[in-house]
């Protein structure tokens, strides 16, 4: 049986390097959801709905990708889409210590359904999309580190 993957995230807003990604993992997996987290905790600058739009206008020439927005657990998620494989990338050592926690409860869960780490490119692996919001808060120019579209859009969320 062909196996389905979930790549979750906040993606506030999505930057090239999710994008690198997201490419990468429509090679490896015949269906690939990118599961968009509503996360009000983190206090995103997007809504979901606007989040959810910016990331199917970047993937719409990837036609194994689905978008679509969530609440509650991914693992949850991950089954009633009947996915085996849920991908996390990896930037830092940092970002794996705090992944690999939420593998092994994931994997605690729901043991059907495995973790997949994949480590970002070289030339992407410094973006962070926190980072990217304070610079372009500041005024600085940030479309290089972003798929088309969303630098204006960006740009639009800081005028006043």
């Amino acid at each position: 049986m062909p196996l389905g993957a979930i790549y979750p995230g906040t993606f506030d807003p999505i930057t090239r390097g999710h994008l690198e990604l997201i490419e990468r993992a429509a090679y490896l997996f015949p269906k690939l959801t990118v599961a968009v987290a509503e996360n009000p905790g983190k206090d995103p600058l997007f809504s979901l709905s606007e989040r959810v739009d910016m990331i199917r206008n970047v993937t719409a020439h990837l036609k194994n990708v689905k978008v679509e927005g969530f609440t509650g657990l991914l693992v949850d998620l991950a089954r009633r889409k009947k996915a085996a494989i849920i991908l996390k990338g990896l930037r830092t050592v940092s970002d794996f210590e705090y992944e690999l926690q939420m593998a092994q409860i994931n994997r605690e869960m729901h043991p059907e359904i495995e973790t997949l780490f994949i480590p970002t490119g070289l030339d992407v692996n410094f973006l962070s999309s926190s980072m990217i919001k304070e610079i372009a808060g500041a005024g600085g120019d940030v479309e290089e580190w972003l798929p088309p579209g969303v630098a204006e859009r960006l740009k639009q969320k800081f005028r006043y």
